[in-house]
């Protein structure tokens, strides 16, 4: 790391309607660096609970110029989401202090080592990054103002990191709800089963990069204090670039799990602390990690809640905020605000007019499931509980559409919710083969059916990845509706010979109805909704189905391996098939 020019940083404050605002606060750490936080408490000589966040994203960048498309997204599909506020201190992925003060909370916003207004060495998700956050908490939770209760409360990346520095057992952490947060470096965020994501480049290159501390003048400034939200000082590229880890990079040139990956994963069975995990039913780098998380974790007062709409939603309106305040109420604050009778499951069930159905739960996945297999036959291209009388073979090119499965309409509505999982015998004509399972809907006239999943406004029922050369499986971890792969490894393919790959689909839920028709797609490519158009684009990246998490690197997909021929077996020696989570509809 080279040597960042000095540049003076002077902590200021102000009250604003019953709000004391401390700009620029210092957090010291331990090795001497001072990390910077926005603090926002109530106006009188009281003690109060904290709510923290610490990351890379820029504690002074307003929500609505950082992301302004997504924020006018928010306000015009949720209006509550903005009622009740000025708005003023609204940053992404953060609460909204307007909103939480009042109700005696300190909200504190800490910028991460190299970013925003904190010198340092940028690496996120380090060992460095979970220690500086650890001490954040413990600075909160000596304060003064502190009555010396710390919550963590926020969306992605404010929700990863809380996995990590609850690992850690901060003394003064007494509850964390990570909200839409993955938990795996390398399975969540950069290879779905070992096949390499784009999101994670786009995602730096945007979101962290554009907010590195030393942007300075060439970034954006505090609407509220006009201060450089990335500063102060203006590096070069150069300087920049020396003083940051390219973890993304890093995560593409390792194409299997190494310590790496190791050092940004957290040991989810060390968190002990009360935890509320809120997952999102379609987030292709974030469902996953919250159902992980909850089943993994010591906590013995855990509480898991899945909720649909986009994936910055449901964290901003009532819905969300009314969770949040019952459940921090009742950690932080001892209220009566009936979190005591709580359900350990709270599901809001996905039907296809877009509604949801809340639902209690007490566990996951649910006991009452009927796990059912539906077979794959190649000689009708159908899907069926009903296991097919021959051996059957299917070939496709592995950069083509696929090869398409489905149901007869059905006869009654069926409930998918939960982790489902494939079992593939495939061939290829090379070395390895990517494979990739979509499962869809169509209506009764044939048309394909889009729902919105918490990016892509044209999301698909659910999706599993593996790439064949990873298939070696970790027997003690793996479940039958959740292969777990090893990805320590490479097994090659054999052209021509056939292999069994167990694939892992993540989470999901929805309400068929009837008439409709339950399908999958096996390919060795992303499936594209059909049609013309307009798609969505978001960093360069085209939605047709799969948000920001296109498998399409050249890099990490050579010509000569992964443009071959593929071959799926099907019958009662190949089994192919689809583990699905059937729940009995209530009449």
């Amino acid at each position: 790391m080279r040597s960042q020019p000095s540049a003076q940083i002077i902590e200021r404050s102000e009250t604003a309607n019953g709000i004391h605002i401390g700009w620029d606060v210092s957090v010291p750490m331990s090795d001497g660096t001072v990390l910077r936080a926005d603090v926002f408490r109530p106006d009188d000589e009281g003690v109060y609970p904290v709510l923290m966040t610490l990351g890379p994203y820029s504690k002074g960048l307003a929500f609505q110029e950082g992301f302004a498309p997504m924020w006018h997204q928010l306000i015009s599909a949720h209006p509550d989401v903005a009622a009740g506020s000025t708005n003023r201190y609204q940053v992404w992925e953060t609460v909204d202090p307007e909103k939480w003060v009042p109700d005696g909370y300190v909200c504190i916003r800490v910028d991460s080592r190299g970013t925003g207004r904190s010198p340092g060495l940028l690496d996120m998700l380090s060992e460095q990054e979970s220690r500086d956050y650890y001490e954040a908490i413990e600075w909160a939770g000596t304060q003064d103002w502190s009555n010396g209760r710390v919550g963590l409360l926020g969306i992605s990346y404010y929700a990863a990191n809380q996995w990590q520095v609850a690992a850690l057992r901060p003394p003064h952490l007494r509850a964390i709800c990570p909200w839409e947060g993955f938990t795996d470096f390398y399975r969540d965020l950069n290879r779905h089963g070992g096949i390499l994501t784009r999101f994670g480049q786009a995602w730096q290159e945007h979101q962290i990069f554009t907010v590195q501390h030393g942007v300075g003048e060439h970034g954006r400034r505090n609407p509220n204090n006009g201060e450089l939200v990335a500063g102060p000082p203006t590096l070069t590229a150069g300087e920049l670039a020396a003083n940051r880890v390219d973890s993304i990079g890093e995560g593409k040139r390792r194409e299997l799990i190494d310590e790496f990956s190791w050092a940004r994963t957290p040991d989810l069975t060390r968190i002990e602390v009360p935890m509320l995990s809120a997952a999102n039913w379609a987030h292709r780098l974030h469902t996953r990690g919250n159902f992980d998380a909850w089943a993994k974790a010591s906590s013995p007062q855990k509480w898991l809640e899945v909720h649909g709409h986009e994936h910055f939603a449901e964290f901003y309106t009532d819905y969300g905020v009314d969770l949040q305040k019952r459940f921090f109420g009742h950690f932080l604050k001892d209220e009566a605000t009936g979190w005591e009778d709580q359900a350990p499951v709270r599901l809001n069930v996905r039907h296809l007019d877009g509604s949801f159905e809340g639902r209690d739960e007490q566990e996951w996945p649910l006991a009452r499931t009927r796990w059912t297999r539906f077979y794959l036959d190649a000689a009708s291209a159908t899907m069926s509980p009903t296991e097919p009388l021959t051996e059957d073979t299917i070939e496709f090119s592995a950069l083509g559409s696929g090869a398409e499965f489905w149901t007869v309409p059905l006869s009654e509505p069926l409930e998918i919710t939960g982790p489902a999982s494939a079992r593939v015998r495939l061939a290829s004509s090379t070395t390895d083969a990517d494979l990739i399972v979509t499962l869809r809907v169509q209506d009764p006239d044939g048309n394909e059916i889009s729902l919105q999943d918490a990016i892509d406004p044209h999301g698909v029922l659910a999706v599993g990845w593996l790439r064949a050369s990873h298939r070696e499986l970790d027997e003690k971890a793996s479940l039958p509706y959740r292969p777990w792969h090893r990805h320590t490894s490479k097994q090659p393919l054999i052209p021509g010979e056939a292999v069994d790959l167990d694939v892992e689909i993540w989470p999901t839920s929805l309400v068929v109805p009837p008439g409709y028709r339950l399908g999958v797609t096996l390919a060795g490519r992303d499936f594209e909704m059909p049609g013309d158009g307009p798609w969505p684009v978001v960093y360069g990246i085209q939605m047709r189905g799969n948000g920001l998490t296109p498998h399409d690197d050249p890099d990490d997909r050579p010509a000569g391996i992964f443009d071959g021929t593929t071959t799926v077996h099907t019958g009662p020696d190949s089994r192919t098939s689809l583990l699905l989570p059937v729940i009995p509809i209530q009449k």
